[in-house]
């Protein structure tokens, strides 16, 4: 008898099937023999015809749930299906990512030590900008490159120099 079932109620006692499970002992892995089911235990047949018989007096033998027929093949799920394919391909295409970033880097060694620059130390006069000292000291260069190369030899702040002040300038070769 099933009783009736109102929500929040303290009285909900779920119902409990006919046939519950019980709990069978493992057989002993030393005995050669292997143990079946009692015919209490057997599985339902299936609508196709295959499985074990619920009939006590039934000759087809009832299988546990760790054996499996050999007529039916084995069949994948569409999880197991995609697990299957879809992984192995995500770690191809990963492995080929990385190989085609390795060999695409950019960060290579350079073929020849860098030349250190000859420099000499000047006194700037009233008037004279780092420009004019580019010009002067380095001819054969850009003055753009020589004015930013004298700011970074002597920390300057900016391209600004006072009358009087000594700084070192790369001089041509």
């Amino acid at each position: 008898m099933v009783t009736p079932v109102l929500h929040g109620s303290s009285l909900w006692t779920p119902a409990r099937p006919e046939n519950h499970l019980r709990l069978v002992s493992m057989p002993d892995p030393s005995s050669s023999t292997i143990a079946l089911m009692p015919p209490t235990f057997a599985a339902p047949s299936r609508p196709d015809g295959t499985g074990s018989s619920t009939e006590p007096g039934s000759s087809v033998p009832s299988r546990t749930s760790t054996q499996r027929s050999a007529d039916r093949p084995l069949t994948l799920t569409r999880r197991g299906r995609l697990l299957l394919v879809g992984l192995p391909i995500a770690l191809g295409v990963a492995a080929l990512i990385l190989l085609a970033a390795f060999l695409t880097s950019q960060a290579q060694a350079g073929e020849s030590a860098p030349t250190s620059t000859a420099t000499v130390e000047v006194s700037v006069v009233t008037g004279e900008t780092l420009w004019d000292l580019a010009v002067r000291y380095a001819p054969e260069r850009d003055p753009r490159d020589v004015v930013a190369e004298i700011v970074e030899l002597n920390d300057l702040p900016n391209s600004v120099v006072q009358a009087g002040q000594s700084i070192a300038v790369p001089a041509a070769d």
